[in-house]
């Protein structure tokens, strides 16, 4: 099986901001490019950190209500500074969290959620930017053609990967849900193929309606 990579998928041409591009020079460069971040880099390109609207939205957020309407908000010490911030340096979201080129998207995603954040900088070995990873290009993947994801799960998992007969066991793809008929030897395989075909690109759900010839439940576990 083949998944795609996070070089597959971001965006390398990135818009970059140095450590001391004023805070207008950001908000211009978001407006230009249509982007609604940008990585910080020191001179050998290395991410240092990211600016993002929400970021640049605390110097609004901080000011005084005209109306009188809203009153000011409670910002902590880290808050008011970046409220504060003129340059890069002082309203970036550091240390960068960054992604390698050859991570799946199961990885760049767990990050993403475990982080907290939205997009990633990617990275070389020397840990200069490559190209730059967000949650919309993570999810470029279920776009993939149903008849494509029924291909691979025919071909690769059912019969190259796991020996099976065309008519053993197949699989229906709608919307990239995958429902799986037919019928294996021994019920301990129904799990392994189950979980293959959860890791096919483009899959949103997998609906097994396999049966089994043996139980061999007990044998496996007593094995274990």
């Amino acid at each position: 099986m083949h998944h795609r990579t996070v070089a597959d998928l971001m965006t390398r041409n990135v818009v970059r901001a140095r450590p001391d591009t004023p805070f207008k020079e950001i908000v211009k460069l978001l407006a230009e490019n249509d982007v609604t971040a940008v990585p910080v880099v020191d001179d050998l390109d290395r991410p240092l950190g990211v600016v993002s609207e929400a970021d640049l939205l605390r110097k609004s957020s901080g000011q005084t209500d005209p109306s009188g309407r809203i009153p000011l908000p409670h910002l902590e010490a880290w808050e008011r500074a970046k409220a504060d911030g003129t340059s890069a340096e002082e309203l970036m979201s550091a240390p960068a969290v960054c992604a390698r080129a050859d991570w799946t998207v199961v990885e760049a995603a767990r990050l993403m959620a475990l982080q907290n954040v939205k997009r990633l900088p990617v990275v070389d070995e020397a840990d200069r930017l490559q190209g730059i990873v967000s949650r919309g290009d993570l999810l470029r993947i279920f776009l993939r053609r149903d008849d494509a994801i029924r291909d691979e799960i025919s071909g690769d998992v059912l019969r190259r990967t796991l020996g099976l007969a065309p008519l053993e066991v197949t699989a229906d793809v709608r919307e990239g849900q995958v429902t799986l008929r037919g019928s294996v030897e021994t019920k301990s395989l129904i799990p392994v193929i189950e979980r293959l075909c959860r890791s096919v690109d483009g899959v949103v759900s997998v609906a097994d309606h396999i049966t089994y010839r043996t139980d061999d439940s007990r044998s496996v576990s007593a094995g274990t």
